[in-house]
Protein backbone atom coordinates (compact mmCIF):
# COMPACT_ATOMS: atom_id res chain seq x y z
CA UNK A 1 0.00 0.00 0.00
CA UNK A 2 2.78 2.44 0.91
CA UNK A 3 4.58 1.78 -2.38
CA UNK A 4 1.38 2.51 -4.31
CA UNK A 5 1.05 5.86 -2.54
CA UNK A 6 4.67 6.74 -3.32
CA UNK A 7 4.20 5.75 -6.97
CA UNK A 8 1.07 7.92 -7.26
CA UNK A 9 2.89 10.85 -5.60
CA UNK A 10 5.81 10.50 -8.04
CA UNK A 11 3.47 10.23 -11.02
CA UNK A 12 2.08 13.66 -10.18
CA UNK A 13 4.80 15.54 -8.28
CA UNK A 14 8.13 14.20 -9.61
CA UNK A 15 9.11 16.17 -12.70
CA UNK A 16 11.35 13.29 -13.79
CA UNK A 17 8.38 10.89 -13.85
CA UNK A 18 5.34 12.94 -14.89
CA UNK A 19 4.80 14.08 -18.51
CA UNK A 20 6.58 17.38 -17.78
CA UNK A 21 9.82 15.39 -17.99
CA UNK A 22 9.65 16.02 -21.75
CA UNK A 23 10.27 19.75 -21.16
CA UNK A 24 14.05 20.13 -21.22
CA UNK A 25 14.36 23.43 -19.34
CA UNK A 26 14.15 22.98 -15.55
CA UNK A 27 12.85 26.52 -14.97
CA UNK A 28 10.03 25.97 -17.47
CA UNK A 29 9.08 22.73 -15.72
CA UNK A 30 9.07 24.59 -12.40
CA UNK A 31 6.86 27.31 -13.88
CA UNK A 32 4.30 24.79 -15.07
CA UNK A 33 4.32 22.99 -11.72
CA UNK A 34 3.64 26.38 -10.06
CA UNK A 35 0.80 27.12 -12.50
CA UNK A 36 -0.78 23.74 -11.82
CA UNK A 37 -0.45 24.28 -8.08
CA UNK A 38 -2.13 27.68 -8.34
CA UNK A 39 -4.93 26.14 -10.41
CA UNK A 40 -5.56 23.55 -7.69
CA UNK A 41 -5.45 26.28 -5.03
CA UNK A 42 -8.18 28.16 -6.88
CA UNK A 43 -10.28 25.01 -7.28
CA UNK A 44 -9.87 24.10 -3.61
CA UNK A 45 -10.72 27.61 -2.41
CA UNK A 46 -13.72 27.81 -4.75
CA UNK A 47 -15.03 24.51 -3.47
CA UNK A 48 -14.82 25.85 0.09
CA UNK A 49 -16.16 29.24 -0.95
CA UNK A 50 -13.33 31.03 0.83
CA UNK A 51 -10.72 33.44 -0.48
CA UNK A 52 -8.87 33.02 2.82
CA UNK A 53 -8.47 29.34 1.98
CA UNK A 54 -7.11 30.35 -1.42
CA UNK A 55 -4.50 32.64 0.08
CA UNK A 56 -3.28 30.10 2.60
CA UNK A 57 -3.33 27.28 0.06
CA UNK A 58 -1.55 29.34 -2.61
CA UNK A 59 1.21 30.40 -0.24
CA UNK A 60 1.75 26.90 1.09
CA UNK A 61 1.76 25.37 -2.40
CA UNK A 62 4.26 27.99 -3.60
CA UNK A 63 6.54 27.34 -0.65
CA UNK A 64 6.35 23.56 -1.08
CA UNK A 65 7.06 23.61 -4.79
CA UNK A 66 9.83 26.21 -4.42
CA UNK A 67 11.48 24.09 -1.73
CA UNK A 68 11.32 21.01 -3.96
CA UNK A 69 12.72 22.97 -6.92
CA UNK A 70 15.59 24.42 -4.85
CA UNK A 71 16.41 20.96 -3.50
CA UNK A 72 16.40 19.41 -6.98
CA UNK A 73 18.53 22.25 -8.37
CA UNK A 74 21.03 21.86 -5.51
CA UNK A 75 21.24 18.09 -6.02
CA UNK A 76 21.70 18.54 -9.78
CA UNK A 77 24.44 21.12 -9.24
CA UNK A 78 26.19 18.82 -6.74
CA UNK A 79 26.00 15.97 -9.24
CA UNK A 80 27.12 17.91 -12.32
CA UNK A 81 29.43 20.58 -10.83
CA UNK A 82 30.58 19.56 -7.35
CA UNK A 83 33.49 22.01 -7.56
CA UNK A 84 30.92 24.85 -7.40
CA UNK A 85 30.52 24.21 -3.68
CA UNK A 86 34.30 24.40 -3.22
CA UNK A 87 35.67 24.77 0.26
CA UNK A 88 32.99 27.22 1.37
CA UNK A 89 35.35 30.18 1.78
CA UNK A 90 38.56 28.36 2.65
CA UNK A 91 41.73 28.48 0.63
CA UNK A 92 43.61 25.39 -0.57
CA UNK A 93 45.51 25.05 2.74
CA UNK A 94 42.35 25.22 4.82
CA UNK A 95 42.69 28.79 6.12
CA UNK A 96 40.44 31.75 5.45
CA UNK A 97 41.73 34.27 2.94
Amino acid sequence: MGKAIVNMWNLIMDHNVNPLKNIQDLQTRHLFMQLLAWMWCVIFASSLGSFLAFGVSAILHSLLIAAVAITVATFEMAKKQPQYFGGLGRSANGEHE
